[in-house]
């Protein structure tokens, strides 16, 4: 006959092997300690030690903590749950602030679909709201996944919580920032319209395509400047990076979202 105290033993086991089982799934950092773990390898090695040396930085200044983590295999797992487990693991962000963010990418891979997550600790929740961590990673990041540049499309959502983190703007204001193309399509049309229409009465009058020259410039300009200006400021690092001691036991409550391309 199985005893009491034999069978709280069971009942324990039975408890922690769930935790042991995506424990074993969840992969160490890297060792020693990174922010940019590159498990996938898609980042040649000059990308990740100027990344490296970016979120460094800004760990070093205001103790928050953003991981970039890249995967070939999900293990199962939902991305956003991949997310929050491997925050919890590694203790991401401080304990008394729970100031950590995991970017976890999945590459696209043949006929698989890539994915993206942007996983908030409990103290980013308020400052990266769900709906813009959706934004940031459909906007910022996905367009860039699109063509293979990761680099850029990593930074690029860096820039922005970062940007969140330090105030430059609410995340009010960056969710209701609408994109100038829409506008530019509007604009398009309307004068193709003027154009066209213009066209059929004059046969393009001397000096009627020059006077439009500005205008097309400055469509050009708009479109190419969306992103523009922002990856000036971070230099490639020299490889070396000491005294990084890793996660400072941050916890995640399950804030964050994400995309597929």
């Amino acid at each position: 006959m199985i005893t009491k105290q034999l069978r709280n033993i069971l009942l324990a086991a039975a408890l922690l092997l769930p935790n042991i089982s995506w424990s074993q799934d969840i992969p160490d950092p890297m060792n020693p300690p990174r922010l940019v773990n590159d498990f996938a390898g898609i980042l040649g090695g000059e990308e990740r030690d100027a990344l490296e040396s970016m979120l460094r930085g800004y760990h070093d200044s205001t103790s928050t903590q953003i991981y970039v983590v890249t995967v070939n295999d999900l293990s199962g797992y939902d991305i956003s749950d991949y997310a929050f487990r491997l925050g919890e693991k590694w203790g991401v962000g401080q304990k008394s602030k729970n100031n950590g963010v995991v970017i976890l990418i999945k590459p696209k891979v043949g006929n698989q679909k890539g994915q993206a997550f942007i996983a908030t600790g409990y103290g980013m929740e308020a400052i990266i709201p769900d709906a813009v961590a959706r934004r940031i990673v459909d906007n910022e990041m996905i367009p860039y996944f699109k063509t293979n540049s990761y680099y850029k499309g990593i930074v690029a959502g860096c820039k922005v919580i970062i940007d969140l983190a330090g105030g430059e703007y609410t995340a009010d204001a960056y969710y209701k920032k609408e994109s100038p193309i829409p506008g530019i399509i509007l604009l398009i049309i309307f004068f193709g319209f003027i154009f066209l229409s213009g066209g059929r009465r004059s046969k393009l009058r001397s000096g009627s395509i020059g006077k439009n020259i500005p205008f097309w410039i400055l469509l050009g300009s708009m479109g190419s400047g969306r992103r523009g200006g922002g990856f000036g400021g971070f230099s490639s690092g020299s490889g070396g990076f000491g005294g990084f001691s890793g996660g400072g036991g941050g916890s995640f409550g399950g804030g964050g979202a994400g995309g597929s391309w």
